[in-house]
C-alpha cells in the first residue's frame, strides 16, 4: 500500500512541511518563515490541503513544549523567546485544523529519531543528537523512542567546569549565567568575542575554547546516558574541523574510562549528522511511519 505520511518542523525561524515516507521518498517539501501562530497554522493547513492527504502527521516543534499525552496542556508551548508563541497550543491547534492523528516531539528529539532511522545513527539502539546554535539542545533516543521525563531533556542548562582564569566571561544565559548554553551557544560566542562565530577566523582562540566546552557537556551525557553514538549538529558546528576536534577532546577527557565502551577507539562515536537540514522534518515523519506509532 502506497501510504503517505506528513512531517512538520516548526522552528523559531523557519517552518518546514513535507510528504513522504523517508529521505529517498520525499514527494513534496515546502519551507516558509515561522510567523505568528495562527498564520503559521493556516499556512501549514494550506500545504496539506493542496497536496495528498496523509495517513498521519508527525510534528517536530521548538520548545519548551508539553509532550505528556495525558496532560491537559499537551502540545502547549512554555516560555519561549519567540514572540506570540508562549502558551500556544501547537499540538491541539494542528490536530483540530488538519483533522488527522498528530504525533508531537521536540525538534531536536525528532532529529535524533530521524538520524537513528536514516542517518548517522543507523544501527544504534541508543544515541544522542546534540545541536549547538542559538541555544544548546539534545534529543536522546533509547530503543527507538525519544526519552522524556518530567519534561524533555534540557541539556543546555547543565553546569560544566568554567575556568574563570582562562575564560573570565560571565556567561550569556538569562537564567543561569554560565551554564553550558551560557558558555558555548552562538550568542555566548558573539558576546565573549565581540563578533558572531561566522566572522571569526579558523585559527581564532574561540574554537579551542568551544571544543573544550562542548566536549565537557558531551562527557556528562556519555557518562549518564551511555549512548552508542553522539551526533553533533547546529549552526555553530558548521565550522570546518570543529566536530573532529570535539571528538578527540571527548576521548581525552574520558581517559580510557569506562574500559568497556569503544569510545576512544571509534572515530565515529562523536560525529556529524547525515540528514542535514532535513533531519527535523524527516524525524517528524519517522514519528508516524510504521514501527514507531506515537500519534494522539
Amino acid at each position: 500500500m502506497n501510504e503517505r505520511y506528513g512531517g512538520i518542523e516548526t522552528g523559531g525561524s523557519w517552518c518546514v512541511c513535507a510528504l513522504g515516507t523517508g529521505p529517498d521518498r520525499l514527494e513534496t517539501v515546502e519551507k516558509f518563515p515561522t510567523a505568528e501562530p495562527r498564520e503559521t497554522v493556516a499556512r501549514i493547513t494550506g500545504f496539506f490541503e493542496r497536496h495528498a492527504r496523509p495517513r498521519a502527521i508527525g510534528v517536530a516543534g521548538f520548545g519548551p513544549i508539553e509532550l505528556d499525552t495525558g496532560s491537559p496542556s499537551w502540545g502547549t508551548l512554555g516560555a519561549t523567546p519567540k514572540q506570540g508563541w508562549t502558551g500556544w497550543p501547537l499540538g491541539p491547534s494542528l490536530r483540530d485544523a488538519l483533522q488527522l492523528p498528530i504525533a508531537l516531539e521536540t525538534d531536536v528529539g525528532a532529529a535524533a529519531l530521524g538520524e537513528q532511522r536514516w542517518g548517522a545513527g543507523r544501527g544504534c539502539d541508543s544515541l544522542c543528537y546534540l545541536t549547538v546554535g542559538t541555544g544548546i539542545g539534545a534529543g536522546l533516543v533509547i530503543d527507538g523512542t525519544p526519552v522524556h521525563g518530567l519534561m524533555h531533556p534540557e541539556v543546555g542548562h547543565i553546569r560544566i567546569p568554567h575556568d574563570r582564569d582562562r575564560d573570565p566571561f560571565a556567561g550569556a544565559c538569562p537564567f543561569h549565567g554560565d551554564c553550558w548554553e551560557g558558555l558555548a551557544a552562538g550568542p555566548a560566542i558573539a558576546a565573549r568575542w565581540g563578533a558572531a562565530g561566522d566572522r571569526l577566523a579558523d585559527d581564532h582562540p574561540a574554537w579551542g575554547l568551544e571544543a573544550d566546552y562542548v566536549a565537557l557537556g558531551i562527557l556528562a551525557i556519555v557518562l549518564i546516558a551511555s549512548p552508542q553514538r553522539v551526533i553533533v549538529g547546529g549552526g555553530v558546528m558548521q565550522r570546518p574541523g570543529l566536530v573532529p576536534r570535539i571528538a578527540a577532546r571527548v576521548a581525552q577527557l574520558l581517559a580510557g574510562y569506562p574500559p568497556g565502551p569503544r569510545i576512544a577507539a571509534d572515530p565515529g562515536y562523536v560525529t556529524e549528522p547525515e540528514l542535514g537540514d532535513e533531519a527535523g522534518v524527516l524525524g517528524a515523519i519517522a514519528l508516524v511511519t510504521p514501527g514507531e506509532p506515537r500519534s494522539s
